[in-house]
């Protein structure tokens, strides 16, 4: 199983003691396969792919992903599931992530639907399962 660790450079706050974790951008790819190309900036991971992405408390999997690194956008394609640590899921063929914005977009198989769980608690704001 091949593993990449793509960082994004950016300053570090001081830790606290009951922070979340930082957010430094890191974000861990293990794969059957896996190929980055110097002159595009896109990193393909290919086969059994799992995501972590600790500081937005995220795991996901996929067939397939790709990591544009110029466009800090992360594509997951192929049996898409994404788990919080605070239990909200989705479930979809395809996941486009934009990590600069925190914007997702899911899309269904042909004639299929995306399928997501939410944790909704009064006293939190609502979130999505790929908000922060």
């Amino acid at each position: 199983m091949a593993s990449v660790g793509l960082v994004r450079s950016q300053p570090l706050p001081a830790p606290a003691d009951d922070a979340k974790p930082v957010d430094d951008g890191l974000i861990t790819i293990e794969s059957d396969s896996q190929s980055a190309d110097n002159v595009t900036g896109v990193v393909t991971a290919s086969g059994n792919v799992r995501i972590v992405y600790p500081a937005r408390g995220m795991v996901a999997t996929s067939r397939q992903a790709q990591y544009f690194s110029r466009e800090g956008r992360l594509v997951l394609s192929g049996d898409v599931d994404v788990i919080q640590d605070d239990g909200s899921t989705l479930q979809a063929e395809r996941v486009t992530y934009n990590l600069d914005d925190e914007r997702a977009l899911a899309v269904p198989n042909q004639g299929g639907q995306v399928r997501s769980t939410m944790i909704l608690r009064p006293d939190q704001p609502a979130q999505t399962p790929l908000t922060p």
